[in-house]
């Protein structure tokens, strides 16, 4: 696969992957630049890889990260930024805001445990693979896991028991 074809056939796969990562449309976006600009020069190295879609995925979890620790200011993500990455999903109305709220604070968890979620419940990644990308143990991304799903369970049982929803 040329490089042409590849952006003509995945970039799109790939950008919805860096939104939800990020959380931030416009850091999405800016990641995917970067990554492709330095993907192009290494394009017949990577498509040679046996998954270069993984080893792209995994350049955008680094470039996410990366950027995170220079900018540290977060946009959260807004559900209609979601809805247009995602035009395929279905949204019914009475999960609107029980969906909003999840993504609101999925953007709010530390950038780390954001992308173990990313990774395995978006793209769906063991904790090996995961590990791989973030280049830590297994045993890190099932902490990372752990307390974001703590966190996101502690959250959403309080918004439901304040009678939000």
């Amino acid at each position: 696969m040329t490089f042409d074809e590849y952006l003509r056939t995945r970039v799109s796969a790939l950008l919805r992957f860096a939104m939800v990562v990020a959380c931030d449309a416009h850091l999405a976006e800016d990641v995917v630049q970067d990554v492709l600009v330095r993907a192009h020069g290494r394009w017949q190295r990577i498509v040679a890889m046996e998954h270069p879609e993984a080893y792209l995925k995994r350049m955008v979890v680094n470039e996410c990260l990366r950027s995170r620790r220079r900018t540290r200011r977060t946009v959260p993500l807004t559900h209609d930024s979601l809805d247009a990455a995602s035009p395929h999903l279905p949204d019914h109305a009475g999960a609107y805001g029980v969906r909003d709220d999840l993504v609101r604070r999925i953007a709010s968890l530390p950038p780390k445990q954001r992308a173990v979620v990313a990774l395995r419940y978006y793209d769906g990644r063991t904790d090996a693979e995961i590990a791989e990308y973030l280049g830590c143990r297994e045993g890190t991304v099932r902490a990372h896991a752990s307390r974001a799903l703590a966190t996101l369970r502690t959250a959403m049982s309080a918004s439901t028991a304040h009678g939000r929803y």
